[in-house]
């Protein structure tokens, strides 16, 4: 449950730092007019503005329940023109594949350093990210259902209420929520899911009933079924008959499941074991290759939300992958796999001639988990689990054939954005998303199609909020950020693997903590009283979003209280 005392404290202690900074103007002035110098003189320096750098602007508020935008009308009107052209030539709108991998951190891929250079190459992620939109600041919630949670609503968890992953039976899910498919579905789109759903179990979450037309895959999380049948990892459990009819009897489905739009329940295909987890992310790319052939054939336009089982612990490599990576980790061999699934995808669509009218869209939910070898890597502090940029920063990409420039940028992306951004591509752009959901519903995505597809388009996103569980946690702008809440790995083991889960949640830190992400990628310097005009427009930032928590009040759809 949301924790409204401590909340309120947080507020309080906010308001009284940035009081000043609230009426601090933001507007820069004209670089003619400013003496600037150090302590041994004056400089003739003129410096630099550089893209995706918003600091000095203010955003413009397009709806009462949306979050605002930086606009770039400009690149609006680029990135329409070629959508609407694109439209003309396929008679149709454009397709939409979301590829989600699980808990892959963000130098896994060759892309974005990884690859060869740790054992485990990424041919095809690494082809089509140089052939697209390399997303360097792409984000994620700090763990698997908020983050799927988050890319369904626009909301982030705050808003949607799913705040950490429902496990076991535990009740929580997207029930009542007006989710991208829904939506697409009302603009035409046949809405497809396979793979990991993990949000939600009960009827009326699943996926058939929050705007799927068909869905295939399982309903949690691949080591629930897993890790209990294991004599090697949980011996404790496996070798005791008795614990073991305990789980088998818990409330949770143990299959791979076919859920259809207007059919009640899901129906079970077969039950998940250390045997056909093995082979569940090639029965899930067969399920999707035969999906895009058919939808070829006619004239509707598709969205697929194709979420991987791979890299999530436990990893059972099938016999084609077992030691194909240079690595030979099981984590290594799922990561080559990963990427083989997703060139079998792409090579449907080339082959059936919608490679140039479809979007593809490659991320994680996460960041790295490292609390269970062997796992996945970040340049970045932290892991899956907390908002360090190590548990929430993702390897992340958009590719569209002819549509999108071949490029890298810093921009702010968060995976809520998808949300907006694909109801944009289905002509839906902008505040005009709000019309398909309450009015008392926030909108913490942001329509980044212009960023995408515009010829060297910027970001419309000036700032990203974090949170963690119940905590609004930190606030990006441009190179900054200041943390409100932070999770220490190391504060209660002193040994092991540490992560993101296993540390303790400081709720309120000491006002001052804001890192330059550029020069300390690792956030252990804290620069804060250093920079106070930096300090303050972020605090401002924060307080704005207090706001809109307070209009639009936080929810929680889990069972389980996190705090008295």
């Amino acid at each position: 449950m949301f924790n409204r005392r401590m909340f309120a404290q947080s507020i309080k202690i906010l308001a009284i730092l940035v009081a000043a900074a609230l009426a601090m103007p933001l507007q820069p002035a004209a670089a003619q007019d400013i003496t600037r110098g150090t302590t041994t003189g004056q400089t003739t320096a003129k410096g630099f503005d550089h893209p995706n750098q918003f600091l000095h602007m203010q955003p413009k508020q397009i709806a009462d329940n949306m979050e605002p935008v930086i606009p770039h009308p400009d690149q609006e009107k680029d990135a329409r023109q070629k959508l609407a052209n694109l439209e003309k030539r396929f008679g149709k709108k454009p397709n939409i594949l979301i590829f989600l991998m699980d808990d892959v951190g963000w130098m896994d891929p060759g892309f974005n350093g990884g690859g060869v250079a740790v054992g485990n190459p990424t041919p095809t992620m690494d082809k089509l990210a140089q052939g697209g939109l390399i997303l360097t600041s792409g984000y994620s919630t700090p763990s698997c259902t908020p983050t799927r949670a988050s890319i369904h609503t626009g909301q982030n968890p705050l808003h949607h209420g799913l705040l950490f992953p429902p496990m076991y039976g535990q009740p929580g899910g997207l029930e009542g929520a007006v989710t991208i498919a829904n939506i697409l579905g009302t603009l035409g789109y046949y809405t497809q899911g396979v793979g990991k759903w993990h949000m939600g179990e009960n009827d009326a979450s699943q996926p058939q009933n929050v705007g799927y037309d068909d869905y295939y895959g399982f309903l949690s999380v691949s080591d629930m079924y897993t890790e209990w049948r294991d004599v090697y990892f949980n011996p404790e459990i496996a070798l005791s008959p008795s614990r073991f009819a305990m789980i088998q009897h818990m409330p949770f489905n143990h299959n791979n499941v076919h859920c259809v739009k207007g059919k009640s329940g899901c129906g079970n295909t077969y039950e998940l074991n250390l045997t056909t987890i093995k082979d569940l992310d090639q029965d899930w790319a067969a399920y999707s290759e035969t999906f895009i052939h058919r939808m070829a054939k006619g004239k509707q336009p598709w969205f697929l939300y194709h979420a991987t089982r791979g890299c999530h612990f436990d990893n059972y490599p099938n016999d084609k992958y077992a030691g194909r990576s240079p690595a030979r980790t099981v984590y290594s061999d799922c990561i080559v796999e990963m990427d083989d699934v997703l060139a079998r995808l792409v090579k449907a669509l080339e082959d059936s001639g919608q490679l140039e009218n479809t979007l593809v869209f490659l991320s994680s939910d996460n960041g790295a988990e490292c609390e269970v070898p062997p796992h996945g890597r970040s340049p970045f502090r932290g892991c899956k689990g907390s908002t360090w940029e190590g548990g929430v920063r993702v390897p992340t990409f958009a590719y569209w054939k002819g549509m999108i420039t071949p490029r890298r940028s810093d921009g702010l992306f968060d995976l809520q954005d998808l949300f907006n951004t694909s109801t944009s591509i289905a002509g839906a752009p902008g505040a005009e998303v709000a019309r398909f959901v309450p009015k008392n519903q926030y909108i913490d995505g942001i329509d980044q199609l212009s960023f995408l597809v515009a010829d060297n388009g910027e970001s419309n996103r000036r700032s990203r909020i974090y949170t963690l569980l119940q905590y609004p946690s930190a606030v990006r702008i441009d190179e900054f950020k200041w943390h409100a809440t932070v999770e220490l790995e190391r504060a209660i083991f002193p040994r092991g693997y540490q992560g993101g889960f296993s540390g303790t949640i400081v709720p309120q830190t000491g006002g001052g903590t804001m890192v330059n992400l550029y020069t300390d990628p690792q956030e252990d310097v804290s620069i804060g009283i250093r920079h106070p005009p930096v300090l303050s427009v972020l605090q401002a930032e924060a307080v704005r979003y207090q706001a809109v928590l307070k209009k639009y009040p936080p929810s929680s759809k889990m069972a389980i209280e996190l705090q008295k």
